[in-house]
């Protein structure tokens, strides 16, 4: 198989898991949106969506090595597009029509965005010093956005998905360079970048859940942004990935990209579901003594209503 064919279909399946687990975290954010780390660490929902990440990561990680920076991360916008789907059914509806164009619409920048941008197999790494320089410019970046103030939901999202797009460069230098024995795995440049690509995953994961708690729409569509455009960044500055088609190539590529973007603001519009219908028997024991009636097939053998709310009727 074709090495680019090879690494779009990894990025899919990828970005299925990671639509899995996006789900997965934003519904055990909004269920317990005071607890802390420890709380998380002891539920089983939450190592679960760990899994369902770890998969994905392992499916990317693979991509990285058959495709580039800019053809592997611009296809993480397909987590949007499985997840939303994937939510609606949870929550019980169907998807509408704005979501189907926002899906549309993502696709085909994505089409536009591979036509220009699609590559053979990455050579060029990043060295050790460039990959200290790149950690310490994104820790900084992170360190400003993950501030306490206003609106931590989308600032803590622009952090994660930066320090998702900075890890998946990462791991593509150590992997191409274990993987092509130009390096030991013993290296300095294999186990130093290894340790930052474990410190930006793990940093991304946690910042992704706290910024999960407000929502998953703006969010999730905030990380789904700023990661390929981390990476793009990286990609096309240190590590020499380039354009086809010259200055037509980078207009159609601009134009996919405006195009893929709106289509992710378009799938983030979907509508709230209401708290009562989050679960048939949380909705049950939500109401108030007074506003609950007595279904009909309990009436019909003689269950009375309930005579004073706050009160249990006698048996």
């Amino acid at each position: 198989m074709n090495a680019t064919l090879l690494a779009l279909a990894l990025s899919l399946l990828s970005s299925v898991a990671y639509a899995a687990a996006a789900v997965a975290q934003e519904r055990l954010a909004s269920r317990n949106p005071g607890s802390g780390v420890l709380r998380m660490l002891g539920s089983g929902a939450w190592w679960g969506s760990v899994g369902l990440n770890a998969a994905a990561a392992l499916l990317h990680v693979v991509a990285l090595k058959y495709g580039p920076l800019t053809v592997v991360q611009p296809l993480g916008a397909l987590t949007l597009v499985a997840a939303v789907p994937l939510g609606a059914r949870i929550a019980g509806r169907r998807v509408g029509a704005t979501e189907w164009r926002g899906t549309a619409y993502t696709l085909a920048g994505l089409a536009a965005i591979l036509v220009v941008a699609s590559g053979s197999a990455p050579g060029k790494v990043l060295s050790t010093t460039e990959a200290v320089a790149v950690a310490a410019a994104t820790a900084a970046l992170i360190g400003l956005l993950a501030r306490p103030g206003a609106r931590p939901g989308i600032r803590h999202a622009s952090a994660s998905g930066v320090a998702s797009g900075v890890a998946s460069a990462l791991t593509q230098t150590v992997t191409v360079a274990a993987t092509d024995r130009s390096q030991s795995l013993l290296s300095v440049q294999v186990i130093g970048v290894a340790l930052l690509v474990a410190a930006f995953a793990a940093g991304g994961l946690l910042l992704s859940q706290t910024a999960y708690r407000d929502g998953l729409g703006a969010p999730l569509a905030v990380v789904t942004l700023s990661n390929p455009l981390a990476a793009a960044v990286i990609g096309l500055s240190l590590l020499g990935e380039g354009l086809r088609g010259g200055a037509a190539g980078v207009l159609l590529a601009l134009a996919g990209a405006g195009l893929a973007a709106w289509g992710v603001v378009l799938l983030t519009r979907t509508p709230p579901v209401p708290a009562d219908e989050e679960h048939p028997v949380a909705a049950v024991l939500a109401l108030e003594p007074s506003t609950a009636s007595v279904e009909p097939a309990l009436r019909d053998i003689g269950v009375p209503r309930q005579s004073e709310p706050g009160h249990l009727t006698p048996l």
